[in-house]
C-alpha cells in the first residue's frame, strides 16, 4: 500500500515530543508499505513558507512550517489548526495513494482527511488520540454555544466519512460509538511502549544521577511532559510540599515546556520547594527520554480533576512500562484500572495531596513493593503494549479498509 499519513504534529526521536506517528509509519515502512507523511514543522529549522519534502528513516515527510506552541492562546492555536487543514487538503489530494490515514488531535486533520480520500476515491481511516470536542467544551475554551455546536458537527462529519476509526483507549472507543458509529467500525490501538529504545538504558540512568548531587540515590519521582492546563503539574507541586514532613529525601523532577510551566515555577517557589525537593529542568528528545525514566524510581502522569480526561492515552504512562519503572496518577479511568489489577503502582486522590504524598511515600518505603511493580510494568509492557504488536493491528486496520473498498 501506499499511505498517505496525515499528523499535524510529527515528531522523529530527535525532536521533542510523543513520537507515535514517526514509530508507527517506520513499522508501516518495514512492513513493505510506502508512507506519505504530511505534517507541520514548528521549531523554527524550516525557513520560508513551503512545503519541504525529506525522507526519514524511509518515510517521506512533507513539512509545512507553521509557527506553533502550547503556550498559544486558543486563538492562536486554531489558527494553526486552520491554517494547516487548508494548505494539507490541496497538498494532500496531489500524492497519490491508496489509503489516507488521519491522526487527531486536532479535530481539523479531518478536513484535509475527508478531502484527499474524496479527491483520491481511496478510504480513509481517522484515528481519534483525544475525544474533542468533548474535552475541550468540558475545559470550557469552546465557551460559546456556536462553536460547541460547529465542533461536534465536524467530530460527526469526520466519522461519517471515515471507512474506520481508530482509537487510543477503550473510553475514546465508548464515546465515538456513542455519536452513531458503529461498534465493527472502530479498533482500539493504543499507545505503545517502545521497548528496544530502554534496553541497556540502566548504565545511563544512573550516570545521570551521579550528576545531579541534589539527587544521588535519593527516590525520585518523575513528570516528564507537558505543563498545559490538562496536565494540573501544581499538583506534583503540593505533593512536594506535603512530603517534606514525611520524608524529606524523596526528590520530586518535573521535565518539560509548557503553557503553565511558570505558574508551576512559582507556586514552587511560594511553597518553598523550589531547588529543596522540587527541581525543573527543560525538555528532552526522545532519545533521551529512556535515561530520563531509568533513572526515576516511580514515573507519573497527571491531569486536572475532570472526568472526561480519564480516557487519556498517555505516552509518559508506556514509556514508564518500557523502562520497568512503577506509575503513579491521579486520575481515574481504564489507566487506573491497569495499575490496579497488575499491581504496576498507585492511583493517587485527585483532590487530597497531603492524603496523596502519604501513600505515596509509603509505596516508596516499600522497596520490595516497588521493585515488583517495575517488574510487572515491564511484563505488561512486552504481552501487551509491545510496539511491534500495536503496529501490525493498525497496519490490519488500513489493510482492511483498503480490501474492502477493492471488493
Amino acid at each position: 500500500m501506499k499511505i498517505i499519513y496525515l499528523h499535524q504534529y510529527f515528531n522523529t526521536p530527535d525532536m521533542v515530543g510523543g513520537t507515535r506517528s514517526y514509530e508507527m509509519a517506520k513499522r508501516m515502512v518495514m512492513a513493505g508499505h510506502q508512507v506519505e507523511m504530511v505534517t507541520t514543522r514548528t521549531d523554527g529549522a524550516i525557513n520560508g513558507s513551503d512545503w519541504v519534502v525529506e525522507e526519514v528513516d524511509g518515510i517521506r515527510v512533507h513539512w509545512l512550517p507553521v509557527n506553533y506552541s502550547n503556550a498559544m492562546g486558543i486563538a492562536r492555536r486554531l489558527l494553526a489548526f486552520t491554517e494547516f487543514a487548508r494548505r494539507a487538503s490541496a497538498y494532500a489530494s496531489r500524492l497519490q495513494g491508496d489509503v489516507v490515514f488521519a491522526s487527531s488531535t486536532p479535530l481539523t486533520i479531518a478536513i484535509p482527511g475527508v478531502k484527499a480520500s474524496k479527491n483520491l476515491k481511496v478510504p480513509l481511516v481517522f484515528e481519534v488520540r483525544d475525544l474533542w470536542p468533548e474535552i475541550p467544551i468540558a475545559m470550557g475554551a469552546l465557551n460559546f454555544p456556536f462553536s460547541a455546536y460547529l465542533a461536534k458537527k465536524l467530530e460527526r462529519w469526520a466519522y461519517r466519512h471515515s471507512d474506520a476509526v481508530v482509537t487510543l483507549s477503550p473510553g475514546m472507543t465508548q464515546g465515538v460509538i456513542k455519536t452513531g458509529v458503529s461498534e465493527r467500525h472502530v479498533t482500539c490501538v493504543p499507545n505503545s511502549a517502545d521497548i528496544d529504545l530502554f534496553d541497556g538504558a540502566e548504565e545511563r540512568g544512573r550516570q545521570f544521577r551521579s550528576e545531579r548531587p541534589w539527587l544521588g540515590q535519593r527516590p525520585l519521582v518523575l513528570y516528564a511532559g507537558t505543563f498545559g492546563r490538562v496536565n494540573g503539574v501544581n499538583y506534583m507541586v503540593e505533593l512536594a510540599n506535603h512530603m517534606q514532613a514525611i520524608d524529606p529525601e524523596v526528590r520530586f523532577l518535573a521535565v518539560g515546556a509548557g503553557a503553565e510551566r511558570e505558574t508551576v515555577e512559582s507556586l514552587a517557589q511560594e511553597m518553598g520547594v523550589l531547588n529543596e525537593n522540587f527541581f525543573i529542568e527543560d525538555p528532552v528528545s526522545k532519545k533521551e527520554v529512556p535515561t530520563l525514566f531509568s533513572a526515576a524510581t516511580v514515573c507519573t502522569s497527571w491531569v486536572i480533576n475532570l472526568r472526561e480526561l480519564w480516557n487519556n492515552s498517555a505516552n509518559k504512562v508506556f514509556d514508564a512500562l518500557a523502562a520497568g519503572r512503577p506509575v503513579a496518577i491521579n486520575h481515574g479511568g481504564w489507566q487506573k484500572d491497569l495499575i490496579e489489577e497488575h499491581d504496576i503502582g498507585v492511583a493517587l486522590p485527585a483532590l487530597d495531596t497531603k492524603a496523596a504524598a502519604r501513600e505515596l511515600a509509603e509505596f516508596l518505603g516499600n522497596d520490595e513493593q516497588v521493585l515488583k511493580a517495575g517488574e510487572g510494568a515491564r511484563t505488561l509492557a512486552n504481552s501487551r503494549f509491545s510496539r511491534d504488536q500495536l503496529a501490525g493491528k493498525l497496519i490490519a486496520v488500513l489493510e482492511n479498509a483498503v480490501a474492502k473498498r477493492d471488493e
